[in-house]
């Protein structure tokens, strides 16, 4: 196999791990609100992602500098012609960051309730235009012979893509919802088992539908495979979240999240961005790429570190395994995920 294939699989390796893990972060820190009714209730809830959602980004961290070594074609074209949309996630992220941080740092009502809504804030928007962005580069863009994007933002904002959006969305607030019944017990655990049923029906239709529209359009016959993985995947969220199986619930809405970054760059290849002025103009594995000898010492660097990586994150989500409730929540101390810490 070609270098050039081993990194836009090892690329799409990343992104499954970014959209698997930051998007249960992200589905929780959009349900705060919902599933937290007071403020114990609403540590709880930022406590389950308290330990592990600052490494969880490091995935995207590393997938925006693997496509910046091996693909430098992709990335300039992408993060220019997108540069808006990246901006608002990149943004986002920034403030979510900032929130989980200063949350605590004043035992006050209202400097919580302010910091819950940039939480809020830094979890939706990612959530919705990632969808966005990725089904633009499965769509095609504008792009010129010289690699250069020449639409525009709204441009972006096509019917397909809005999906896409919303198909996103859905998926992580129910792979939130999910994950906080999988993570809590007591009033929350109930409340979000009760809301992870109702969202899996809603995200099997809207994610069904984004499916189908894109193999139909966009893809190659091998993967109605996977568009069929995906499907029985949300099926199997449904019933499990009815019967109240989070584990189950978790694995399956995380293998509908794998199937659906499998359909996206299974239907690019060996694209990685379509042009849609001529498809002579699009770039791919081939004319994006960086050099061979770059990516052998990609490759050899990648052999080495990410099993050290993936072992010190599995680690991670072992220590920090046990359920919490707000029984162990402590009166406000100034201090939101240093007492999930101790106690794990």
């Amino acid at each position: 196999m070609e270098l050039t294939t081993v990194w836009f699989v090892l690329i799409a390796i990343l992104w499954t791990g970014y959209l698997v893990l930051e998007g249960f972060d992200f589905g929780v820190g959009m349900l705060i609100p919902i599933i937290g009714r007071d403020d114990a209730e609403r540590r709880v809830v930022i406590n389950t992602i308290g330990p592990v959602w600052d490494g969880n980004e490091v995935w995207l961290l590393t997938a925006g500098g693997a496509t910046f070594a091996a693909f430098p074609e992709w990335y300039a074209t992408l993060f220019s012609g997108f540069y808006l949309p990246l901006l608002l996630i990149l943004v986002a992220l920034i403030v979510r960051a900032v929130a989980f941080e200063y949350r605590g740092k004043i035992n006050s009502p209202a400097w919580r309730a302010r910091w819950d809504a940039g939480i809020g804030l830094g979890s939706w928007l990612p959530s919705i235009l990632w969808g966005v962005a990725f089904a633009n580069i499965v769509r095609g863009v504008a792009i010129n012979a010289d690699h250069q994007y020449t639409g525009g933002f709204w441009a972006l904002l096509n019917l397909y893509a809005l999906l896409g959006g919303l198909t996103t969305l859905l998926l992580f607030l129910t792979h939130g919802a999910v994950f906080l019944a999988l993570k809590t017990d007591g009033t929350v655990r109930a409340r979000a088992g009760a809301l992870a049923a109702k969202l899996s029906i809603a995200t099997l239709v809207v994610a069904g539908g984004f499916a189908v529209w894109t193999q139909v359009a966009y893809s190659v016959t091998w993967t109605w495979a996977v568009v069929a993985v995906a499907a029985l995947a949300l099926l199997g969220v449904v019933v499990a979240t009815s019967r109240r199986r989070e584990g189950w619930a978790f694995a399956l809405s995380a293998l509908a999240i794998l199937a659906a970054v499998v359909l996206i760059f299974g239907s690019l290849y060996p694209d990685v961005m379509p042009s849609t002025t001529d498809p002579a103009f699009s770039l791919t594995v081939t004319n994006a790429s960086s050099t061979h000898y770059t990516l052998t010492v990609m490759t050899w660097v990648a052999v080495v570190l990410t099993p050290v990586v993936l072992a010190y994150q599995a680690w991670t989500y072992w220590v920090f395994r046990k359920r919490i409730s707000t029984a162990d929540i402590p009166a406000h101390t100034g201090l939101t995920f240093e007492r999930s810490r101790e106690r794990a």
